[in-house]
């Protein structure tokens, strides 16, 4: 097969595992119950159990480009609701991640392709908001949409009747978003999550964020401002540039 030498390495994975671990094969055949659901971009750099350090089994993942949430996706929407209401999850994740091609494309001028169909409200949120991205550098000007992307599909998974639903009937489930540094590897939350009907109504609308930038905070960034008792720049719940 032209593939053998993937198979090979299925086959000493699945032996380390087991040799490492007698049952772990056992317990993922068992009913998934993961308390986290991944929403997150097709990239291979970027995949949730490794970015989270976790086993199969505890994320249920639904990726595309650009972390797109659009309410006429139906495979989203199913997994969404399979998460929500079947597997009770605890957590919605979306994440994406700094240099998406994707948001990339969504900030040139090539409109000649399906993807950017998929990519339009991206492309229209830059365009209301040029003279803000014009005054950035572009790795910034990139950096900046990547982040109120994933502020714009964190609404748009808030906004959906599946999480409204599970707010009305009191069901716990925590809504965030996150963004991952492909080159240092930390996850930053670029807003704090949003838990309820309330909370959600109460965000900033995602013009608001685009001209009130904050900074988004790493677990390491988060443990230094508590250790030195420093209190983070900004208020709006809005990002600002990746950190360095």
């Amino acid at each position: 097969m032209i593939l053998d030498h993937l198979f090979d390495r299925n086959a000493a994975w699945a032996q380390r595992k087991t040799r490492d671990d007698p049952t772990y094969f056992v317990r993922m055949a068992e009913q998934q119950s993961p308390e986290l659901m991944w929403i997150g971009c097709s990239d291979s750099r970027v995949t949730a159990n490794d970015v989270l350090g976790l086993d199969p089994g505890a994320v249920f993942v639904q990726r595309n480009i650009a972390n797109m949430v659009h309410t006429s996706d139906m495979n989203l929407l199913a997994v969404l609701e399979f998460a929500v209401e079947s597997l009770a999850v605890g957590h919605v994740i979306i994440c994406g991640h700094y240099g998406c091609g994707g948001v990339a494309r969504a900030l040139g001028d090539d409109r000649s392709a399906l993807v950017d169909h998929w990519l339009q409200p991206l492309v229209m949120l830059h365009r209301k908001h040029r003279s803000v991205f014009d005054a950035l550098a572009p790795r910034a000007r990139l950096d900046r949409l990547c982040e109120l992307n994933v502020q714009m599909q964190m609404r748009r998974v808030a906004q959906t009747p599946i999480v409204e639903g599970a707010w009305q009937r009191g069901q716990p489930l925590h809504v965030h978003g996150w963004i991952y540094g492909v080159e240092d590897g930390l996850l930053r939350e670029i807003e704090p999550p949003v838990a309820s009907l309330k909370a959600r109504d109460a965000l900033a609308n995602i013009d608001t964020c685009a001209e009130s930038p904050t900074e988004p905070q790493s677990a390491v960034r988060r443990h230094a401002l508590v250790a030195f008792a420093v209190e983070p720049a900004g208020s709006c719940g809005c990002s600002i540039a990746a950190e360095t």
